[in-house]
């Protein structure tokens, strides 16, 4: 296959799978050594080992930071910060796409950006949705509430006194008053984790007092 074919072949799709062409062809080894040379010579685009897109002018799809995040490390979904941002949660945008995963901690990094992946315990691995992208992509993003509770939980150790102060000023948590407060206290158990149900707790606290306010 020259690079025409693979062209032709590959411009509507949003990433490429090596390993999912590969069971298709008859010399595999052949053709990852032609995504090496293609990869140098700056026809496609790699975003981690496996992992490729064609270059800017011969992909007819730009596909999403959320999409390709979920793709680069699987299971996972978008959470914490990111998500956070998303939704109106934090007015500061990330410059790294921060998502959950019940694998190891890892982070990738590629022409698109920084993608960072927290790991937490398979029970906790819930409180997703399935969304679409701009591209009509799948893709799983936190619930609101999930963002909330994994950023909590992954920053335990920051949660010392004056908790309510760091909420709105160190983080500046803005617009709770969309979260529900059960759905928090549901997700939250899920960890098993005595500190993060009190400053869930906290939390709670904070909400109605900005609500009041």
């Amino acid at each position: 296959m020259n690079y025409r074919e693979f062209k032709n072949k590959f411009q509507a799709v949003p990433l490429i799978i090596s390993k999912d062409v590969v069971r298709q062809l008859s010399n595999g080894q052949t053709f990852r050594n032609q995504l090496n040379r293609w990869h140098k010579k700056g026809l496609i685009v790699k975003l981690k080992r496996g992992i490729y897109l064609l270059n800017k002018n011969d992909r007819k799809n730009e596909p999403s930071l959320m999409f390709i995040a979920n793709q680069l490390y699987v299971p996972s979904y978008v959470s914490l910060e990111f998500a956070l941002n998303y939704y109106d949660l934090i007015p500061e945008r990330t410059a790294d796409l921060t998502s959950v995963s019940t694998r190891k901690t890892m982070r990738f990094k590629n022409e698109f950006g920084v993608f960072i992946y927290q790991q937490i315990k398979p029970n906790a691995f819930r409180g997703f949705k399935l969304v679409k992208d701009a591209n009509d992509m799948p893709l799983l993003l936190a619930e609101p509430e999930k963002a909330v509770i994994d950023f909590l939980y992954l920053n335990l150790s920051r949660f010392q006194k004056k908790i309510e102060e760091q909420f709105s000023i160190s983080y500046r948590f803005q617009n709770t008053e969309s979260l529900s407060e059960k759905r928090l206290l549901e997700l939250a158990k899920t960890f098993n984790n005595k500190k993060l149900m009190s400053v869930v707790k906290d939390f709670s606290s904070f909400i109605k007092n900005e609500a009041e306010q």
